[in-house]
């Protein structure tokens, strides 16, 4: 077989051979028995095949395709490399923190897990860079990079946002920007987006400006709700501030961050911050009108943390909620009670109901337990009794010690007070009372302590009347199949 270059061999194009070859002798023989049998032009299936061996030759059989492609495997190669240790020294880096941020646990093994892909992308946008000083080519450096760049998007896009519209919304943004990048339009379209704007007040604020601010305000908030979750873990444990000073400092640091991010937006879009000088006055009537009870709550919130008078752990009852605070908001206080239900309170109500903190100036709690006992027991050995049931349950304090008082002479009975102390009311104190009580049920009857229950003695001067009114009802009830009571008089003594 004769060999014949691919610049001679193109029909159709100036300085090549006019007639083309025998298919027998371009392409090997199955294939040529394969197009013989199909009904299709033979001349333009050369044609075709011909066409796509000069492209073949002269686009990718070039120093400037080989040369791209030899950088693609070289960032690969490296990349995998690189990955396996940046990956286990992140997992170490994150196993050492005691207790790490959910968000930024998260974060940090994805892109663990994903270590490869992304220090491939940065190798090549740095290939990129390189290559564009010296104008080489790199088209296929960029479509690779730039599809590679879409995928790690999706991926943490997909692992991090729990909303499905917002995920797909994510992905497609990144997809289309991948796809406009590969095709050489990302330009264009943004010079586009930059033409369509408006004026205000001396700012030009076009849809790509916008666009962009979208992004980064983003990108900002959830990095400064990241950044506030860190510095919240780290001054909690803080040993020297008080749990209202943490809280304080947390809030604080996370309104700070966020005004950060809003400001830091805004100068991206070019607007001048010293224009907002009147919104802020016709912001401070709307907040006044509309905004009052949010304002309210915040305000109310922030004093309850300077002051003191409310903080977490704190065991609280306002109104006929009873239980310990859990955490301190923006807005309102979680209170938990022991039924497990957990109460919002608006930090307004706070400051201006009446609240009773079981826990402010000390953890111990005086809890009051009445009784009586029957006038023909023994008081003192009641009392006795009384204080060593209480002294035998374990969350009873020793100091100050469980007493018992004599609090009147009731109708029935002796009243009694047993008076005790318990350090943890968040552990329950309905549970302490029983326990007490049971014991104090167990020592009195082994000891014929009895308990009196209210009774009342009766005396009827004359029955007459009540038995003749009695009588004539009993033929009626007999009448109804009812059950009838023989009534009497009582034989006088």
């Amino acid at each position: 077989m004769r060999q014949t270059s691919p610049s001679a061999i193109l029909v159709g194009l100036p300085g090549l051979a006019e007639e083309p070859l025998p298919m027998s002798e371009t392409m090997p023989a199955p294939l040529s028995d394969l197009l013989r049998a199909l009904p299709v032009d033979r001349i333009a299936l050369e044609s075709l095949q011909m066409r796509l061996e000069y492209w073949f030759l002269t686009e990718v059989l070039v120093w400037s395709t080989l040369g791209q492609l030899a950088v693609i495997a070289a960032a690969l190669l490296l990349a995998r490399l690189t990955a396996r240790p940046l990956r286990e020294a992140l997992v170490r880096a994150i196993a050492r923190r005691r207790q790490p941020e959910q968000s930024l646990r998260r974060l940090t093994l994805l892109v663990a897990a994903t270590a490869f892909p992304i220090v491939a992308v940065l190798l090549l946008w740095f290939a990129m860079a390189v290559a564009a000083g010296p104008d080489w080519p790199r088209l296929l450096i960029s479509t690779v990079a730039h599809l590679l760049t879409a995928w790690i998007v999706i991926h943490i896009a997909a692992a991090l946002i729990h909303d499905e519209t917002l995920s797909r919304l994510v992905a497609l943004f990144a997809f289309g920007v991948a796809t406009l990048g590969i095709l050489d339009l990302l330009g264009p379209v943004m010079a586009a987006l930059d033409r369509l704007g408006v004026e205000i007040a001396d700012v030009y604020i076009s849809v790509l400006s916008v666009l962009k601010a979208m992004v980064l305000l983003a990108v900002l908030l959830w990095l400064a709700t990241v950044l506030a979750r860190v510095l919240e873990q780290r001054i909690h444990h803080a040993r020297t501030l008080t749990p209202s000073i943490q809280v304080l400092i947390g809030k604080l640091l996370k309104f700070s961050l966020i005004a950060i991010a809003f400001l830091v937006t805004l100068r991206s879009i070019g607007i001048d911050l010293t224009a907002f000088a009147i919104f802020t006055g016709a912001l401070g009537v709307g907040v006044g009108l509309g905004l009052q009870r949010t304002v309210s709550n915040l305000i109310s919130g922030i004093i309850l943390l300077m002051d003191k008078s409310i903080k977490p752990g704190d065991v609280i009852e306002i109104e006929e909620t009873f239980g310990w605070v859990s955490s301190l908001g923006a807005r309102y206080v979680s209170v938990t009670t022991r039924d497990g239900k957990e109460w919002l309170i608006p930090n307004e109500d706070l400051i201006t109901t009446r609240v009773i903190n079981w826990s402010f100036t000390s953890d111990r709690l005086r809890l009051p337990l009445p009784f009586g006992v029957s006038y023909n027991s023994d008081v003192r050995k009641a009392m006795d009794l009384a204080v060593e049931a209480a002294g035998e349950e374990p969350r009873v304090l020793k100091e100050p010690a469980p007493v018992c008082r004599v609090m009147g002479f009731g109708d029935n009975s002796v009243n009694l007070e047993l008076r005790l102390w318990i350090r943890d009311p968040v552990a329950g104190v309905v549970n302490v009372r029983s326990a007490v009580l049971l014991r104090m049920w167990d020592k009195f009857h082994a000891n014929d302590i009895r308990i009196p229950f209210p009774q009342r003695d009766l005396h009827i001067k004359d029955a007459d009347d009540l038995v003749a009114a009695l009588g004539r009802l009993r033929p009626n009830a007999s009448a109804g199949g009812g059950e009838t009571a023989e009534i009497g008089r009582r034989p006088e003594p």
